[in-house]
């Protein structure tokens, strides 16, 4: 099943929320995106459901082996995105952050290429 953009946005938060405190939780989803628990709630159980992630009786959760492809996949994207932004055509970072953001979920895997050739390359 095709991953959406708001699955790719949970799944980039948990890698990145793991990597800051090792432990994620659905509340500290809703933190860092500002988003409702009960939103966050149901978009885990939908990740969940889809094999993306787990959630032990803790509540803690972690990500399935396709979650992480998935996660790093689109965080890879997100980061060379902002630095061909920053880097090669002077965006500020605030920018370059927040336009990545926007720009990595809909991006072809051609265009995407290009970027990273171009980051190589200069």
């Amino acid at each position: 099943m095709a991953i959406y953009e708001s699955g790719e946005d949970y799944l980039e938060t948990i890698l990145v929320l793991h990597k800051r405190n090792d432990i994620v939780r659905s509340i500290d989803v809703a933190s860092e995106l500002g988003f409702s628990k009960p939103s966050v709630s149901r978009a885990m159980s939908i990740l969940k459901k889809d094999g993306y992630i787990y959630m032990d009786e803790k509540g803690h959760i972690t990500l399935s082996e396709k979650g992480q492809h998935a996660a790093e996949s689109i965080y890879d994207r997100h980061n060379n995105i902002s630095k061909f932004l920053m880097e090669i055509l002077g965006v500020s970072e605030e920018n370059a952050l927040k336009d990545a953001c926007r720009i990595e979920h809909d991006l072809s895997n051609e265009t995407y290429g290009k970027i990273c050739e171009a980051l190589v390359n200069k």
